[in-house]
């Protein structure tokens, strides 16, 4: 099999999966589910050795040639993004078979859903146009509401319709800049913008274009000051969904950005864009971190600490903008990636946690080391990556971004680096420490036993967010394949009829 053909099954197999899931009696559709889970790894073997051995690779569908043929593109940062995707898709799939099995009523809802928005996910970080990211970003996102509302109850469906109304709201805003970038230069290919992106400059629509495809990108990321959606969204959802939302979907928003505004707006004078998404960056983490501090429910502090988290990833974007970015563009690319299994994992363990004393609150939460120790050691883990403490992988993408900005003389990002890590400790202590408390009474028993489905995944994705400090050579090596601001030549172009 070919790296051509790897990339269109990626976005073929979960779609046909959710199909079967919908078509197939119940007792085999586990079958389809987990076909589709294990087969997107070795999908990715394929490509990722192709890419590594001959750099990245475009591929034309329909065939037709730009911008009639559907492009797909492979770099680096794509190949990282489709790793998340399997892993974490993968690995919260499992906590997912727990508590919706396929062979139930309420699994039959569940599985179709959560294989479409896998698909889109793939779809949108091989997407090579604006078009074709537009549908996968729709596709993903009603199908995150509606994973969402999954459960029925009445403060997930408030939350599903609030997602519902200013996602769509988003929608409009990236749609109209599409249509006023494709009158002014007759395409939406990303790579064929750029020349006539640069040539315009500030003249004509293309600067408010590219404005209004920011602006729906920064809503669907949950960026501050719009992130009313994401608390509710994500402390309503079930676990394995929360696990995903905040590991992947509100990243394609980010992931977009840094394929606008660093490949596609190279040519532009685009300094004051670059410091103006890094002081929403900024405002992100210290807002999100002193938010996630005073909630009184384990889901929100996690659901905050997203906010704050997203921010480390949009404080790359003035470091990134100098001509020596390569420490801020691995930091970027490790943020990530450490930050999508860590808080992964710390959904995870805050579903196996609830599940296990019934209430969410953080005073219920006393003497859970005793009875629930996997999942608070998971949380713990994730914490230590989310912190920033060695080994971790957040320790090493803060530690790069720490040294981009030191070596720039950007001092106020230093700050916010060095306050965030602090704040972070301070929420995540605050958890441990409610987990670690004593009742007069003794320790409280568990509600309900939890399945061991539903605690390795969060402890196996903790483990990942810590180890990835040690193991971080081929992350950088995948981020080294075509970076922003190199020469980024595509080594084929492959046309499939």
């Amino acid at each position: 099999m070919r790296g051509a053909e790897a990339a269109v099954l990626l976005v073929f197999v979960p779609l046909v999966a959710a199909g079967l899931a919908v078509a197939l009696p119940r007792r085999a559709r586990a079958w389809a589910v987990l076909g589709a889970l294990l087969a997107q790894p070795l999908l990715l073997l394929v490509l990722s050795a192709e890419t590594l051995s001959q750099g990245p690779r475009q591929l034309v569908l329909a065939g037709q040639a730009v911008p009639l043929g559907i492009r797909l593109y492979v770099d680096g940062l794509a190949l990282l993004m489709l790793w998340l995707v399997a892993a974490v898709g993968g690995v919260a799939g499992v906590h997912a078979l727990a508590s919706h099995p396929p062979a139930s009523a309420a699994g039959g809802r569940f599985w179709p859903l959560w294989l479409l928005m896998t698909a889109g996910l793939q779809a949108l970080f091989l997407s090579g146009d604006l078009f074709n990211v537009y549908v996968a970003i729709e596709l993903l996102t009603l199908c995150a509401i509606a994973l969402v509302a999954a459960e029925g109850e009445p403060g997930a469906l408030r939350a599903a319709m609030r997602y519902l109304l200013l996602g769509m709201l988003a929608s409009l805003a990236y749609l109209l800049g599409v249509a006023l970038l494709y009158g002014e230069h007759g395409t939406l290919d990303l790579a064929a913008l750029a020349a006539p992106v640069a040539a315009a400059g500030r003249r004509g629509v293309t600067l408010p274009a590219l404005a209004l495809i920011s602006v729906g990108l920064l809503l669907k990321a949950a960026v501050f000051p719009l992130h009313v959606w994401l608390p509710p969204a994500h402390a309503q959802a079930p676990g394995a969904v929360s696990a995903v939302l905040s590991a992947l979907v509100v990243k394609t928003g980010i992931y977009m950005l840094y394929r606008l505004w660093l490949w596609t707006g190279e040519g532009l004078q685009r300094d004051a864009v670059l410091a103006l998404l890094g002081t929403l960056g900024a405002a992100a983490v210290l807002f999100g971190s002193a938010a996630a501090l005073v909630q009184d429910q384990l889901k929100r502090v996690v659901a905050y600490s997203t906010v704050a988290q997203l921010g480390y990833l949009m404080l790359a974007f003035p470091l990134l903008g100098a001509a020596a970015a390569s420490p801020a563009w691995a930091g970027a690319g490790l943020q990530l990636a450490a930050h999508g299994v860590a808080k992964a994992a710390m959904f995870l363990a805050a579903a196996a946690l609830v599940h296990g004393l019934g209430s969410g609150r953080l005073e219920r939460l006393a003497g859970a080391d005793r009875t629930l120790p996997l999942g608070v050691f998971a949380f713990g883990l994730a914490g230590v990556s989310l912190m920033g403490l060695p080994p971790s992988g957040g320790f090493l993408a803060k530690w790069l971004l720490l040294q981009a900005a030191w070596g720039q003389g950007a001092w106020a990002i230093v700050a916010v680096l060095l306050a965030g890590s602090l704040m972070a400790a301070g929420y995540v202590f605050r958890v441990l420490a409610a987990a670690f408390a004593r009742d007069e009474g003794g320790p409280p028993a568990a509600v309900r036993p939890v399945p061991l489905a539903m605690t390795l995944p969060a402890l196996l994705l903790g483990v990942c967010a810590v180890a990835m400090g040690f193991a971080a050579a081929p992350l950088l090596r995948l981020l080294g394949v075509a970076p922003p601001g190199g020469e980024g030549a595509v080594a084929g172009l492959e046309v499939l009829p």
